[in-house]
């Protein structure tokens, strides 16, 4: 079980950017944070985290998340890498290795092995000595994701990873984040294209700073809920709402 209760993220003094958010997620799934721009999306993710200063609890089976920070992977918006820096595709996924292992030591054999996997998994083994920044955006995305499933988390937090991806990337990690939730993985995935909603997430965390409603998909992600999220001009891109 995945308990958040009352996250709060203060920019500044008089500014709440997150505030109070809580939810239980007593089973594995692929959980969608959605909200409108500004919303506190991606500073919900760097809260739970502590990534950013903030104030309010979040546990993983009753022990706080800081503390397992080895069976966390973060995967953060493509933007906020430095994708000049010379480093090859297969190098970058074995950074998922090191929450497990002490930085010094020498890669073995078998985890060079692991590292391959995951590319094979993606996708991307025949790129495995290009540079990073030789790479389109799916690509990287591939390998981003490849470098979260070598370090063989329990909870995966995705940024926007579809953004500036091509179609066949999308959904390849797709079907491969689905494999993983049916191995007992915990996945959110901050996310903005409310057309792919019902066929992405079991759970939905529905946000504008606050915590709007949240649930499964199929009884959240409705009109009423939407409509108090992102307001009165949504579109709503799904047929059979009520």
């Amino acid at each position: 079980m995945i308990e958040l209760n009352e996250i709060s993220v203060r920019y500044r003094k008089d500014e709440l950017a997150v505030d109070r958010v809580s939810v239980s997620i007593a089973t594995p799934a692929l959980i969608g944070i959605l909200g409108p721009n500004g919303a506190g999306k991606s500073t919900l993710i760097k809260g739970i985290l502590k990534l950013v200063p903030a104030t309010g609890q979040a546990k993983i089976d009753q022990q706080e998340i800081t503390a397992l920070r080895q069976y966390i992977a973060y995967v953060e918006q493509k933007a906020e890498i430095d994708r000049t820096f010379p480093i090859t595709v297969r190098e970058c996924v074995s950074l998922g290795l090191y929450p497990n292992r002490p930085f010094y030591k020498k890669i073995s054999k078998a985890e060079w092995q692991k590292v391959d996997q995951a590319l094979a998994k993606v996708e991307m083994e025949s790129f495995s000595l290009r540079q990073i920044g030789e790479l389109s955006g799916g690509q990287f995305q591939r390998v981003l994701v490849a470098r979260a499933l070598v370090q063989q988390a329990k909870v995966i937090f995705l940024d926007e990873p579809f953004v500036g991806i091509d179609r066949n990337s999308e959904e390849l990690i797709m079907n491969v984040l689905r494999q993983l939730r049916d191995q007992g993985t915990y996945i959110f995935i901050v996310h903005h294209d409310l057309g792919k909603v019902n066929d992405y997430f079991d759970e939905v965390i529905l946000m504008n700073k606050r915590l709007i409603t949240y649930g499964k998909t199929k009884d959240v992600f409705i009109p009423k809920w939407i409509t108090k999220t992102y307001g009165t001009q949504t579109m709503i891109l799904q047929e059979g709402s009520s």
